[in-house]
């Protein structure tokens, strides 16, 4: 069995900025009424005309990623890619990552998991390189929301929060044993999926159905719908529960924590965690505050940002933990 560590990290994120202050010219909010419920101040937009999609933002952060892995695209031997907000409805973005990269032949594989999505896909690469089926694995997380959104204040609940980019990994084989990723674990829970979600179109509801159910057009079903406090209180429940089942699975406890990076989803939600493991400042890494929540692409991200910053050194113990649509969750354990 091989041991998968990370060689490489890259982001993107969109030049144009998004101030609470935009949107209040938009819908009927204001600074300090999304600064206190979310703790976000901006976020960044794909601005029209500027050549970003979903999958052109990964393939830049894939680019940076590779470059700091000090591997060549042609020794990619399998792609993940995770969004919940794809260029096309088919096919995904994998293939589309496949071919600007241009890269001859690889496999290439879409995970719709939406904020876990790049837990779930980092446990999926970290399966393939563990049992030797491949060496090199790239693995993204990316979205554009801003393109799905409702900026009226019918929306504002959820369009305040949300914002695009792409974080990507290069997971690589390695010998060293005891130093990469140690454990991933994986949850779902079924019977809540409607309470953050996005129903049509779909092959469920599509177009002309939602045309004709909504004559006055008061229903739109194709902007996505969040049950905020629900979602809110079994978040806290399911990042404490799954951040223990890591540490438990490895003979860890919270004092080997170095650094935490959860999901961006809310501040507050991180702020909670952060207290009842009584974790300090330094060994949380946030930056909702500057990109708002960037679902799929939201920890690898915090994740480059971090190592960037030289917030992660050689031997530390990294938690990553993720919460969000289907209900699903899961959390990584990682020596750095």
């Amino acid at each position: 069995m091989y041991q998968t560590k990370i060689a490489g990290l890259g982001k993107y994120v969109p030049e144009n900025i998004v101030t609470n202050d935009d949107l209040s010219k938009k819908m009927d909010t204001n600074d300090e009424w999304i600064t206190e419920r979310t703790g976000i101040k901006e976020r960044r937009h794909i601005k029209k005309g500027d050549g970003n999609s979903t999958a052109v933002m990964g393939v830049k952060a894939a680019k940076i990623a590779l470059e700091r892995a000090a591997i060549s695209k042609d020794d990619i031997d399998l792609i993940v890619f995770a969004t919940l907000s794809p260029d096309y409805y088919f096919p995904g973005c994998g293939v589309q990552v496949q071919e600007m990269l241009e890269i001859d032949t690889c496999p290439a594989l879409d995970v719709r998991n939406q904020c876990s999505g790049f837990i779930y896909a980092l446990s999926v690469a970290d399966q393939f390189i563990k049992t030797g089926m491949y060496k090199n694995v790239l693995v993204i997380g990316s979205e554009n929301h801003s393109g799905g959104l409702d900026f009226t204040t019918r929306g504002r609940s959820v369009s305040v929060i949300f914002g695009d980019g792409a974080g990507a990994a290069v997971l690589t084989r390695s010998d060293h044993n005891g130093q990469g990723i140690l454990s991933t674990h994986l949850h779902s829970e079924g019977k809540h999926a409607l309470e953050l979600s996005l129903k049509g179109p779909s092959t469920n509801y599509w177009v002309p159905e939602i045309i004709a159910d909504n004559p006055q057009g008061d229903d739109i079903p194709y902007y996505p719908y969040m049950n905020g406090q629900f979602v809110f209180k079994n978040a806290i429940q399911r990042f404490s529960e799954v951040i223990n089942e890591g540490l438990q699975a490895n003979g860890l406890d919270v004092d080997n924590i170095d650094m935490l990076i959860p999901h961006q989803a809310n501040l507050r939600i991180s702020q909670f965690v952060q207290h009842k493991f009584k974790l300090s400042d330094d060994q949380v890494y946030n930056n909702i505050q500057k990109y708002g929540n960037t679902t799929a692409a939201s920890i690898p991200i915090a994740l480059t940002e971090a190592w960037e910053n030289g917030k992660i050194e050689d031997g530390d113990i990294l938690v990553l933990a993720a919460f969000g649509s289907g209900f699903t969750w899961g959390s990584a354990i990682i020596r750095w």
